[in-house]
């Protein structure tokens, strides 16, 4: 546990993590979160496990030319620094590219982008008639499913559209009038855009569905429900998402048929994320105990979770007032402005990073040293993704939780 001692803090004892793997932003409002007690437990339960088998232990069966992927393709992918495939493309590469529907579980940092982005592209470069959309729960996370894409099809001269809130509209219409073999979109901008007759989804023959049990949880299941009814029946349809139970099973009967199940989902993914609570006396010495653990020097690359916007833009101003290179993202921000935060940080040209759960899930941050819950979460699948914002990529990282 990290305790106070004249304004220093230290870890105590030899405390180990959980990897795993939120969406909307909850505004001001009063919210229920997680009781304390439970994220205590996974604390407990982390630091007093060893030897935990790992997802990425599991057997790979294939290389990346095991596939039936374009030179093109596989040049790609080996210039992006793939070496085999993560578990979850393992599986799902192959039976995307036979056509069949998919059903994927799968914790974020898996690799489930690559896992639908390489074979779609495969499908497109042998058919350019064929239209893919992604539909994404948040601006953020389908901003980075647009650069993944971006980034697979260098040199195969596809046209992409992304359709998200806060962002230009009018060029958004522009790319759609090209009409794009791609298109990326959040919930809300979609269907504005299918009201005003902008796009059609009879279009699409390829349709994913991704983190759908965060689309649930933000309030867009009446949504997807309406988007799936205006697809045309012959699809392929590839739905992923980190739970599929309750309200979320909803969408699986009229989207899939006769779909593969992939799954690599698993609640202690990896032992790269260090785990521990810092104890704070009383609401008004948060703050206080935030500065102590900024201000040492491991501290370096640093992702602060609360709960809410306007809490997390305070919080933010308090620190830049203290010094600290500091940057905030929440719903109040226009999404350029969100977007430019996000590369500042990336580019470690802020050292830390204020956030609500809006960030929690979908983003690739390199190197985030710290996870901090300045906020509890409002669910325990919160503070899994919340946590998975570091340890990425085999490297270490650590996750610490404020309780009173």
């Amino acid at each position: 546990m990290y305790k106070s001692n004249q304004r220093s803090f230290r870890p105590q004892g030899n405390f180990r993590g959980n990897r795993g793997g939120g969406g909307g932003d909850r505004g001001g409002r009063h919210m229920r979160t997680v009781p304390k007690s439970v994220i205590l437990a996974v604390i407990a339960r982390s630091q007093n496990t060893a030897g935990i088998v790992t997802v990425e232990e599991k057997l790979v069966e294939h290389v990346f030319s095991d596939f039936a992927l374009s030179p093109q393709l596989l040049e790609t992918i080996k210039a992006k620094g793939f070496v085999s495939p993560t578990p979850i493309q393992d599986q799902a590469i192959p039976a995307i590219l036979e056509g069949k529907d998919i059903i994927g579980t799968a914790n974020t940092g898996t690799g489930k982008t690559a896992a639908f982005l390489i074979p779609l592209l495969q499908k497109i470069s042998l058919d350019r008639n064929q239209r893919v959309l992604i539909i994404a729960p948040t601006r953020e996370l389908a901003v980075q499913i647009h650069k993944e894409f971006r980034d697979f099809s260098r040199g195969l001269s596809l046209r992409s559209a992304m359709l998200i809130g806060g962002a230009n509209e009018w060029r958004q219409r522009q790319d759609l009038k090209l009409d794009p073999h791609v298109v990326v979109a959040t919930p809300g901008r979609l269907k504005d855009f299918i009201e005003s007759r902008y796009i059609r989804l009879s279009a699409f023959r390829n349709v994913v569905l991704d983190e759908a049990d965060r689309m649930v949880d933000i309030g867009f299941i009446n949504d997807i429900k309406y988007f799936i009814s205006l697809l045309p029946k012959e699809r392929q349809s590839l739905f992923f998402s980190a739970t599929i139970s309750g309200r979320v099973s909803e969408i699986l009967t009229d989207f899939v048929r006769n779909p593969v199940r992939v799954s690599v989902r698993t609640e202690d993914a990896a032992t790269t994320i260090r785990q521990d609570v810092v104890r704070v006396p009383n609401k008004d010495a948060k703050v206080e105990v935030l500065h102590d653990l900024l201000i040492q020097k491991e501290f370096g690359k640093v992702l602060i979770f609360g709960r809410t916007k306007w809490g997390v833009q305070r919080l933010s101003d308090e620190l830049v007032k203290r010094g600290f290179r500091s940057g905030a993202i929440h719903g109040n921000k226009r999404q350029n402005q969100r977007q430019y935060v996000l590369e500042q940080f990336k580019r470690s040209e802020i050292q830390i990073l204020l956030a609500t759960d809006v960030a929690s899930r979908g983003l690739d941050i390199p190197d985030v040293s710290h996870v901090i819950n300045y906020d509890l979460p409002e669910t325990l699948e919160d503070y899994i993704h919340r946590i998975g914002r570091t340890g990425r990529a085999n490297k270490r990282g650590i996750a610490l939780t404020f309780v009173d």
